[in-house]
């Protein structure tokens, strides 16, 4: 059976510095709750108590259960897999002693870091990706992370594409899946990066669907794709403007993604994500909207 959860960024908790106040995290676990998910991950690390006692009396108050933690890593950098192994480890020892299911590490690119590429988001050409060097490097160190993660925790590992990072175009989505073995690295479906970062959801999941363990249900407004594209927005500019919006309100047809997730028999967590930046919008207004709309859809 399919279980919903949101994640921290929705309440603007992002893996990335902005200017502005966050909410704090009781407030989230407490909306989470209130709005009817069952579930979240972890955000930041940080963000939440990382002392596992205490996070675990803190989701059973709510009923909710931790079903993940995103780990930004730069790993086309030579430098970079030590400080990604110890991130990735020290996240999965926690999952681990915390989570009744079974979590994942949503392993991703330091997105928006490289100004090349955040510059870019949504309308990236080859010539702004990888050469094969450092294709291999970050296929072998996202291996590496995943091993680690495996070996020490017993927890598998998903790559999340992301705008802004290395990692956004179809066709850097495969310089990465074919780099890497499918027992080795899953994969995290989420729709609203794809979309913007110009692929089709259904191709992505269809392509790689034995290795979609994780998924994100996130939206994309095609009008301000459009305009982040043609005015040569940055990432942080789209998403300040909304392009990730509500559930429904965008470009994603979420009724094909939920069909062939079924028809393939995923039954684990989907993931609601609108990233907002501090101080944008209502996030329990918006978080019970999203969730409204997915009990349309049978969730």
């Amino acid at each position: 059976m399919i279980r919903v959860a949101n994640a921290p960024c929705s309440w603007g908790a992002l893996e990335f510095e902005e200017a502005g106040e966050a909410v704090g995290w009781d407030r989230v676990l407490d909306e989470i709750a209130a709005t009817g998910y069952a579930g979240t991950e972890l955000g930041d690390w940080g963000f939440m108590p990382s002392e596992p006692r205490r996070l675990r009396d803190e989701l059973d108050r709510r009923g909710l259960e931790l079903l993940g933690a995103f780990v930004p890593a730069a790993l086309w950098r030579a430098d970079a897999l030590d400080e990604a192994v110890h991130a990735a480890l020290r996240a999965a020892r926690l999952l681990a002693d915390v989570s009744r299911d079974e979590p994942v590490i949503v392993l991703s690119d330091d997105n928006a870091a490289v100004p090349d590429r955040a510059a870019r988001a949504g309308r990236v050409r080859p010539e702004d990706g990888l050469d094969d060097a450092r294709w291999t490097r970050f296929a072998e160190g996202a291996g590496r992370v995943s091993w680690h993660v495996r070996r020490e925790t017993g927890l598998r590992t998903v790559f999340h594409p992301h705008c802004g990072g290395y990692v956004e175009a179809a066709w850097e989505i495969e310089a990465l899946m074919s780099r890497t073995a499918g027992d080795e690295l899953g994969l995290c479906l989420d729709t609203g990066h794809v979309t913007f970062g110009g692929g089709d959801p259904m191709a992505v999941f269809e392509r790689y669907a034995a290795r979609v363990w994780h998924v994100h249900f996130k939206d994309c407004s095609p009008a301000i794709a459009d305009r982040a594209r043609a005015e040569g927005w940055d990432y942080l500019r789209a998403v300040r403007e909304g392009v990730f919006c509500e559930l429904g309100r965008g470009g994603v047809d979420f009724r094909r993604v939920l069909d062939a997730l079924q028809l393939r028999g995923y039954e684990r967590w989907i993931v609601v994500e609108q990233d907002v930046l501090p101080g944008m919008g209502a996030p329990a207004l918006s978080a019970a909207r999203n969730r409204s709309y997915l009990r349309q859809l049978g969730l």
